[in-house]
């Protein structure tokens, strides 16, 4: 027998968040910065609807669920759409049944998106499966880039040739770890909001809790995360940033972005090899890239780790209206309509992504 209580962040006890940094440094599965307690923390600082499900058995704690709670029982993993990756912040090989859990706390619908497939609680839920791409630097760069270029020999003769020519068609060129000038942050943002609006997408920026959360990462003294700002200049300006965040050994690579008009230099691709090169004298092994099928991911990294995305109810007018959305998306898509057939369930799925962009 379970008992839930549903906390926010910010009245978390020391016991509750001893708890939290032993779990996770028991499981290398949640060394992830999105499991920690400082990506909780500012979350909470961008969000007023963030909750942690505190779980306990026999009075003792067992295991946390952090989300974002709204109207009607419905409920998102911590980080909403942002979230490359969630579950449940617990010991090595606690199973959980994810209704149970739910039905204590009164959540009536939980939709996850990326959840790690190595928690069995995910299983009976999820509809579809991912994998987040890795790129292991455990054994240094140079192991990395010789086994990689080893089963990707195109892929890396067209990096050191993008290389060569930035050496040889420019000036100069300079790389920033973690670069802490006033407006390359702000820079940044304005190009990623361009991009997404120049190809069609929804802009995550246009939102305020977004740059909220960058913001608190970037700049507040936070537990076990942080922003990391890298840069790529070349010929005096700014050509490449990238925004991420790093917990323990993790860097989470989130938001890449560069100057079209250095597209030929290959200045995004530059920047993750300099970021890359390093990282691992100051401890960090890892470079989650996430989820998603891109040439590059595929090409650089070493593993994938499972994900599964779906979503569970609980008996109540809200979950009824879930799956009823679910069930006319399923016989869309079998009806022999081409694309046509395809478009509730992308319809659904982007309100859904709207509405928990909007959320806060």
């Amino acid at each position: 027998m379970i008992e839930v209580e549903t906390q926010r962040a910010q009245t978390l006890g020391k016991a509750e968040r001893d708890a939290w940094r032993v779990f996770q440094e028991a499981d290398l599965s949640l060394s992830s910065p999105y499991f920690s307690l400082g990506f909780l923390d500012a979350m909470a600082l961008a969000r007023r609807d963030t909750r942690v499900l505190v779980i306990r058995q026999a009075g003792r704690i067992a295991g946390f669920l952090p989300v974002h709670r709204g109207a009607l029982g419905l409920a998102r993993p911590l980080g909403g759409p942002l979230g490359d990756h969630h579950g449940f912040i617990a010991p090595p090989g606690t199973q959980f049944v994810l209704k149970d859990v739910l039905s204590a706390a009164g959540i009536k619908v939980f939709d996850f998106s990326a959840a790690l497939a190595a928690q069995t609680a995910f299983r009976p839920h999820a509809q579809e499966t991912d994998g987040s791409w890795v790129i292991d630097l455990g054994d240094g760069y140079d192991a990395w880039i010789e086994a990689r270029a080893a089963i990707e020999p195109k892929a890396f003769r067209n990096l050191r040739a993008r290389r060569r020519k930035l050496e040889d068609e420019t000036v100069s060129f300079r790389f920033r770890l973690q670069d802490d000038r006033p407006g390359v942050l702000a820079k940044a943002l304005e190009w990623k909001s361009a991009q997404y609006r120049r190809t069609g997408h929804f802009d995550v920026f246009s939102v305020d809790w977004t740059r909220k959360l960058v913001d608190a990462l970037v700049h507040e003294p936070l537990e076990n995360a942080r922003g990391l700002v890298s840069s790529l200049e070349i010929d005096g300006r700014l050509a490449a940033i990238h925004v991420g965040m790093t917990s323990g050994r993790v860097l989470h690579y989130w938001f890449p972005v560069y100057d079209p008009a250095f597209s030929r230099l290959g200045p995004g691709l530059n920047l993750l090899l300099e970021i890359a090169r390093s990282l691992p004298s100051g401890g960090v092994s890892e470079i989650h890239l996430g989820p998603g099928d891109y040439d590059f991911k595929r090409e650089l990294a070493s593993w994938q780790f499972a994900l599964v995305s779906g979503y569970a109810t609980a008996p109540s007018v809200a979950g009824s209206a879930r799956q009823l959305a679910d069930r006319i998306e399923q016989v869309a898509e079998r009806l022999p309509l081409g694309v046509v057939s395809t478009l509730p369930g992308r319809v659904f799925r982007r309100l859904d992504r709207f509405a928990a962009f909007r959320a806060a």
